[in-house]
């Protein structure tokens, strides 16, 4: 029943879209845009913070006219970095804590864009790695693990930025090319024509790259850090072969492939092998 009703409101969201194109494409295009954009869940609220985050020490980093959130478990100065995906927050890591802690390291989580505690309502990979070099600014960062539209902010921040001190990154369930999440979208409302094109040249003009070329797993040819990428045969929000891009091409990874753990593989044996790998 939940499945016919999605399906009823995605269509009737894409048919009134492609209904407003005919009178006015520009509106249409950032209405499609604001939808795409704006995480529908994933906030936290301070006063009923996840146990995991509350033994954190709180840190809140300003970017433009956003505030956003991270949270520090202190250790020796060797520091793990911790990006989350699209609709959650740095509570998500409860897991994987249980098996970084034990080594000591200084562990640093962010909560992304209009994730969280941190601020703004437009979430993109690019406005998050905007977040990671704020971060990384300040703490120098040996390795970074991200999971889904986290890693793929981290691999935009690898490319834009070049930080030569990152030594180790650690992929999970990540998307590799934009245009497959920008089409999924399109498809998924069954937008026209129109507005698609709008959208794509929205994306070019927005981030200062073609929509063709942002492209993980092309990124990654350039990369030198060494790379742990894992991905899930069963996920249905992120497919595998995004996973096989991202192995096809960094020269300095290792590639797992899970089955059964679905988009967000949560796994003790994957986390210990994560350990070992860091």
């Amino acid at each position: 029943m939940k499945k016919i009703q999605y399906y009823i409101l995605t269509k009737s969201i894409g048919l009134y879209l492609n209904m407003l194109s005919f009178f006015n494409e520009e509106k249409a295009k950032n209405s499609a845009y604001t939808l795409f954009s704006q995480p529908r869940k994933g906030k936290i609220k301070k006063e009923k913070l996840p146990k995991t985050l509350q033994k954190a020490t709180f840190e809140t980093f300003q970017y433009l006219d956003d505030n956003f959130q991270t949270y520090i478990w202190k250790g020796d100065k060797n520091i793990i970095l911790l990006i989350h995906g699209w609709e959650s927050n740095s509570s998500r890591w409860k897991k994987l804590l249980h098996h970084l802690k034990p080594r000591g390291n200084t562990i640093i989580a962010i909560d992304g864009p209009a994730h969280g505690l941190s601020e703004g309502k437009e979430f993109n990979a690019p406005k998050y790695a905007e977040f990671i070099n704020v971060v990384t600014q300040k703490y120098q960062a040996q390795t970074i693990i991200g999971h889904s539209i986290g890693g793929a902010a981290i691999a935009y921040y690898l490319h834009k930025y070049k930080n030569p001190l990152i030594e180790k990154v650690v992929l999970l369930g990540s998307p590799s090319d934009f245009k497959i999440l920008s089409d999924n979208y399109v498809s998924l409302l069954s937008l026209n024509k129109k507005i698609k094109i709008r959208l794509e040249n929205y994306y070019q003009e927005k981030f200062n790259i073609p929509i063709d070329d942002f492209s993980g797993h092309q990124f990654a040819k350039t990369f030198t850090q060494k790379a742990f990428i894992a991905h899930d045969t069963h996920d249905k929000v992120v497919l595998v072969e995004e996973g096989r891009k991202y192995a096809s091409t960094w020269k300095n990874a290792i590639y797992y492939e899970t089955t059964n753990l679905g988009h967000s593989m949560h796994d003790a044996d994957l986390y210990q092998k994560i350990v070992d790998f860091i």
